[in-house]
């Protein structure tokens, strides 16, 4: 892996780490890589589509990044503010689109921005590609000119109407009677979220959804949900839903006000999945950071785990890899590998609709069966991360904190992917054992790897 690209595109603090210049020079880069490796459609100009979220930056970027595109010979439509999962969908859709991007920094605060790109059929670029791609931007080339350079048009009615369709039709089910509490992050999903739960019939209360480029998860949505918990025991609703600003994730909170993270979504989904017929060898796909109480509870349901590293990009792998239905993170990736490619919060929040609909149970009660366990997670700095696996004194401290912990516990060490430092997660069974355990390790991280 490069050192631009992370596990979710090129991702910094907006006009500093991410410039028009950076923009404009990955849109060169990554439209070189693919009048190299792509044949045109008809003999035509190979097609790349940009989306993004509501921050403010996004619109000098949106620019910059369809200028690059453009004049090393891409024709570029700008379809404005969309959800991730909208620029998943038509690249997975839309037969002469070969590139898609979104300009997005997901769940984080407004000051940042990223850029993501996705190839023909919907997934994220490989890690692979993304490395090649990084390369080209050190790379002389020679400029095309005249009837080479691309075409730039803006239309941001392209997938609107289509892409809302397909979320009702992936739901499948009428959602009349049900009162649904929608925190829209002043993000992307601002319109659609909502439009899309009305469409398939429930009664929406929005909060949240008036963008103005500065208040993108700014105290709502999946990172701060306490507004959608008052809102929800408050409007009497049967449940809440809160995405973050591209609307890739989404999060639950059930009609007593109670939050109702990934893991518990996934393994609720997984059963009915399941009951459904849907859930393809019984299997889902989760990371090194789903709880082990979910872990479990899948256990005990006859339902198979895999685990991938840190990443909505690894869990989708490990979905293609095998064919499996269902996967995702804590954080609220959840991808439905029937109806998507990528994590979809707008499709997660109908999804739970249909089966709180379907089974006629509350969703405090469907996701009763997961026991979170207690968690603590310590991030030590300044430390040789790299030693983290090797270290004999740390290793042999690891395996005798896994044997006080026994089957009701577990020990996560994680290096970082961007920082000199060891992630140290304690899972155990009581809150007080979590936090003792986590501290011991964490010093003796310290100790061993300090710089």
């Amino acid at each position: 892996m490069g050192q631009l690209f992370g596990t979710d595109g090129v991702r910094g603090l907006a006009n500093r780490d991410i410039t028009p210049r950076l923009a404009l020079e990955l849109g060169e880069a990554a439209a070189r890589y693919i009048s190299r490796h792509k044949a045109t459609v008809g003999g035509s100009a190979p097609k790349a589509i940009i989306g993004r979220d509501t921050r403010i930056s996004g619109e000098f970027l949106d620019h910059a990044l369809a200028a690059g595109l453009a004049a090393a010979g891409m024709d570029v439509t700008r379809i404005g503010v969309v959800t991730t999962p909208t620029v998943a969908h038509l690249m997975a859709t839309e037969d002469d689109v070969v590139l898609g991007a979104m300009i997005s920094a997901s769940h984080n605060p407004m000051p940042d921005n990223g850029i993501k790109f996705f190839a023909h059929g919907g997934y994220k670029l490989e890690d692979g590609v993304e490395d090649a791609i990084e390369k080209l931007l050190d790379e002389p080339w020679e400029r095309p000119i005249g009837e080479a350079v691309g075409d730039i048009e803006y239309n941001d009615s392209l997938a609107e109407a289509s892409y809302i369709e397909h979320l009702v039709d992936a739901c499948g089910s009428s959602l009349d009677g049900l009162r649904i509490a929608v925190d829209c992050a002043n993000g992307a999903a601002s319109k659609l979220g909502p439009e899309a739960l009305r469409e398939a019939g429930a009664d929406v209360i929005v909060i949240n959804a008036s963008p103005d480029g500065h208040n993108i998860n700014d105290a709502c949505g999946s990172t701060h949900p306490e507004q959608l918990q008052a809102v929800v025991k408050a409007s009497e609703a049967d449940f809440g839903v809160a995405f973050d600003g591209d609307a890739d994730r989404c999060l639950a909170v059930d009609h007593e006000g109670i939050l109702i993270d990934g893991d518990k979504i996934m393994g609720a989904l997984a059963v009915d999945m399941r009951r459904r017929g849907r859930l393809t060898h019984d299997t889902l796909v989760v990371t090194v950071m789903s709880n082990l109480g979910l872990l479990l509870a899948m256990e005990e349901q006859n339902i198979q785990t895999v685990q991938t590293a840190v990443g909505d990009r690894y869990v989708l792998e490990a979905m293609r890899a095998s064919g499996f239905s269902l996967g995702g993170e804590q954080s609220g990736h959840v991808i439905a590998s029937d109806h998507a490619t990528t994590g979809d919060g707008v499709l997660t929040a109908l999804l739970i609709a249909r089966m709180v609909k379907e089974t006629g149970r509350s969703l405090a009660d469907l996701t009763s069966f997961i026991e979170r366990l207690p968690q603590t997670l310590i991030n030590v700095g300044g430390v040789a991360k790299d030693q983290a696996s090797s270290d004999e004194v740390l290793l042999a401290e690891v395996e005798r904190t896994e044997k006080r912990l026994g089957s009701r516990g577990r020990v996560l060490l994680r290096p970082s992917g961007t920082e000199p430092l060891v992630r140290v997660m304690i899972e155990a069974a009581t809150q007080e054992q979590a936090d003792e355990e986590a501290t011991a390790l964490a010093a003796v991280v310290k100790q061993q790897l300090g710089l």
